[in-house]
């Protein structure tokens, strides 16, 4: 090698060191909070000025991002919450932790407003709406409570299950199929006194989120939703209490320090009395909830934090001592974080997640009991690999065990004989990874991937029918019937009766227009193992979950969406609009007259069909100013198809589409807050959706002594429209005061012009007059209420 080769190749070898010494990067990461209690703040805001980057804090308040060396202004937001400025010298791998004050105290820092909107426009996450209970809390109040399922039912997409039901429906989804997580564990039913109260307590969640479309690789199990919540960790710093005194409930909660600075714990309770009232008016039919909320919080170290949360909630409903109706759900999980590094933070959790349905008859001498009951390991981690690329990647089992009806005798003097309905059991495990990467300035992914299996396990006998169908078409009534049983195979604990397995592919995209405007446009596939065999015309369903299994497939779902997302004039108003189509194969339809309680093939009543659902939805936003607020508007169509097996068979409704129980073709809602001073506020909701299809009879026969109706297309009726507006005004005395007792007033009507929306429709004949009529069964009327609010 020559003079001239040598010096050549040690130039390059020095610009390579140059290069590779200029582009050293380093990175800056830690935690969020909130200054008063040390409650760390999910999706607050870093954004880095001199690169116009936007990062958030996960579901633990922590961030990491990784910069080429050099000095940078850091702008640290949270809504509700003062901005703070800080310049960094970037030289070395910094860990720093964040503390934002309340925007209602002084602060010394730089206050900036403006940068919060860039993130979201630039982030590929669509058809998600975030609430940070700041926000909730300025919603407008009814019943004296703020309600978590009624701030969502305020959005475009999400309506209620109907007046008298729980649960709410997404996108032309069924009840079942939205994934409610508190905690990370699973709420089957989220709904007090038939839906006018939600199980979550305001006082104890920090946050939540609702994904509709583009739902991360992270979250299975559910086709149409995932609405994930979290609990506040409590006070690490003082001891405080706040509850309220309402006239249908009341609630309380205690927060502090268990270790000043590391540890503390939350625990929190809820009631209701309206049935005290009617005891009092010699009326024998009572209806209350009660639950609690509980949360344990330390800080091993640095790196290591560990959660213990829980929750139990129970209803209660009976009818002059007749009937009597309890159901309710038990939650808990054990979490730890681990941070490996400055870019990989770690969460492993176990969880337990039990929900409990049951019913005692008296004037028939039994009583019955359901449930589901799941144990969940999951171990998920996040990667911030860089700058521009974030990774996400975990894995997850879920153990579930279904009783699908426990039958006992209320006494010796019962005729009905004890019962025990086959017990089902189901392994379900899954791995994800999911990246997010900006590819350009103005272009951002996300893609992903969840293989998720699942296995339908024994111990069990499971029925064998001719020609292996659980259904049968009778030719000459043309009807459909139960199969004929021709054995049974019973399979032995740990045997696998049926198994499953799907690949879930998930992406998404962001184009940036410009700094206030974005067009986005994703694609999911979900798979759902689970079922709810519901009889949803009921003011209190039954509720049974089966898994799939030899004769019941899952349920797989389809959705692409695509939006246009603006801010105007530097966030005062915002608006979203967003288009989407879904279809599901394999949603199941019951057979005319089927019987669910006590059903021990549930299989024989329920026939595989195919779903669709499509529609435009806009939110429009004010969101600064003493009139704030939103209007959303959702035109869409929610239809199912159930077609014939054979060219024979009639299917349901001739094998033609026909709206789904959930279709709700225009759903609008007004909601709006006033401050007028800062002693009174006033809110108002306003809401109007299509009446929910249902199928009436079209004539009738008769049958010896007996008038026998006859029935149409199934839901080619409707009831009709369903519309309330509920007002709020809330006063404070002492707004000023931000020690000791603070206290503040609610007065709130609901329905407001007393608007008695149909629950159900019933056809019947007049004792009188013999002429046929229907009947509106109407669950709530004007409910005027006073509660009043404190905190210590």
């Amino acid at each position: 090698m020559n003079i001239i080769t040598q010096r050549c190749l040690t130039v390059i070898l020095l610009l390579f060191a140059t290069v590779g010494f200029s582009q050293e990067k380093y990175t800056l990461s830690g935690t969020i909070s909130d200054m008063s209690s040390s409650e760390t703040l999910i999706g607050a805001t870093v954004y880095i000025v001199e690169t116009q980057t936007a990062i958030s804090t996960n579901e633990y308040g922590f961030f990491s991002i990784s910069l080429p060396e050099g000095t940078y202004t850091i702008e640290i937001s949270y809504v509700s919450f003062s901005t703070i400025t800080e310049t960094v010298n970037l030289n070395q791998n910094i860990r720093k932790n964040y503390e934002l004050s309340s925007s209602s105290q002084e602060l010394s820092e730089i206050v900036i407003s403006d940068n919060q909107p860039k993130a979201n426009i630039k982030k590929p996450e669509m058809s998600v709406n975030k609430l940070s209970v700041q926000e909730i809390k300025k919603m407008p109040v009814v019943m004296g409570e703020v309600d978590v399922l009624k701030s969502i039912l305020t959005l475009p997409g999400v309506t209620n299950a109907g007046e008298g039901s729980s649960g709410f429906n997404v996108r032309g989804g069924a009840a079942d199929q939205n994934l409610i997580l508190l905690d990370e564990a699973t709420i089957f039913n989220s709904s007090h006194l038939f839906g006018f109260f939600s199980v979550f307590n305001s006082d104890a969640i920090k946050d939540l989120k609702l994904y509709k479309g583009g739902i991360p690789a992270r979250y299975g199990g559910r086709l149409s939703s995932v609405l994930d919540i979290y609990q506040k960790e409590g006070n690490k710093n003082e001891f405080h209490m706040n509850g309220g005194i309402g006239a249908i409930s009341s609630r309380l909660l205690a927060e502090g320090p268990l270790v000043k600075g590391k540890g503390s714990f939350l625990i929190g309770g809820r009631a209701s009395y309206a049935h005290l009232f009617l005891k009092l008016s010699d009326n024998d039919n009572s209806a209350y909830f009660y639950d609690l909320n509980t949360k344990l919080s330390y800080q091993l170290n640095e790196n290591n934090n560990l959660y213990l949360s829980g929750y139990f909630g129970r209803d209660l409903f009976d009818i002059s001592n007749s009937f009597n109706n309890v159901y309710g759900n038990t939650v808990l999980n054990l979490r730890w974080n681990h941070l490996f590094n400055e870019k990989l933070f770690s969460n492993a959790s176990l969880i337990y997640s039990d929900y409990y349905y049951g019913l005692e008859l008296g004037f028939v001498g039994f009583t019955w009991e359901s449930g589901i009951k799941n144990y969940n390991f999951k171990y998920d981690f996040k990667n911030y690999i860089s700058d521009k690329f974030k990774l996400n990647y975990g894995v997850n089992a879920v153990y579930y065990d279904f009783n699908p009806g426990t039958i006992k005798p209320i006494d010796e003097t019962s005729t009905v004989n004890p019962d025990q309905l086959d017990r089902k059991y189901a392994f379900e495990p899954a791995a994800y990874i999911e990246a997010e990467h900006e590819l350009t300035d103005n272009i951002t992914v996300s893609y992903g991937l969840r293989y998720s299996m699942f296995y339908r396990m024994g111990q069990q006998e499971v029925a064998l029918y001719a020609n292996d169908q659980p259904v049968v078409f009778n030719d000459e009534l043309k009807i459909y019937e139960k199969g004929e049983i021709t054995g049974t195979e019973y399979y032995s604990s740990g045997k696998t009766i049926a198994d499953f397995s799907n690949l879930e592919p998930r992406a998404g995209v962001s184009f940036k227009l410009d700094d206030n405007q974005s067009i986005k446009a994703s694609y999911n596939r979900m798979a759902q193992y689970l079922h709810l065999i519901s009889n949803t015309a009921s003011p209190t369903p039954l509720d049974i979950w089966t898994p799939s299994g030899k004769y019941i497939k899952p349920q797989l779902l389809d959705q692409v969406a695509l939006g246009y997302f603006r801010n105007f004039k530097n966030n005062e108003y915002s608006l979203e609009a967003e288009t989407f189509y879904k279809k599901v194969k394999n949603r199941i339809d019951y057979i005319d007259g089927a019987d669910l309680i006590a059903n021990n093939n549930i299989e024989q009543v329920i026939l595989n069909g195919k779903a669709r659902s499509y529609g435009l939805e806009l939110l429009f936003r004010k969101n600064t100013g003493k009139l704030t607020g939103w209007v959303s508007y959702t035109l869409s169509r929610s239809e199912q198809q159930t077609p014939g097996r054979t060219p024979d068979e009639t299917g349901i409704n001739n094998g033609g589409w026909y709206l789904s129980g959930y279709d709700k073709l225009h759903n609008l809602s007004v909601t709006g807050s006033y401050e007028y001073n800062n002693k009174w506020s006033f809110g108002a909701i306003f809401a109007l959706q299509s009446g929910k299809p249902v199928t009436y009879p079209n004539g009738q026969y008769v049958y010896g002594d007996l008038v026998i109706p006859s029935y149409g297309l199934r839901n080619e009726n409707r009831v009709p429209a369903y519309h309330h507006l509920d007002v709020s005004a809330t006063y404070t005395p002492k707004p000023d005061k931000k020690k000791g007792w603070q206290g503040e007033w609610v007065f709130s009507i609901y329905n407001l012009y007393n608007r008695m929306n149909a629950a159900s429709i019933n056809f019947r004949q007049n004792e009188d007059t013999g002429a046929n009529e229907a009947v509106r069964l109407s669950i709530f009327g004007i409910i005027p209420s006073v509660t009043y609010n404190f905190k210590f």
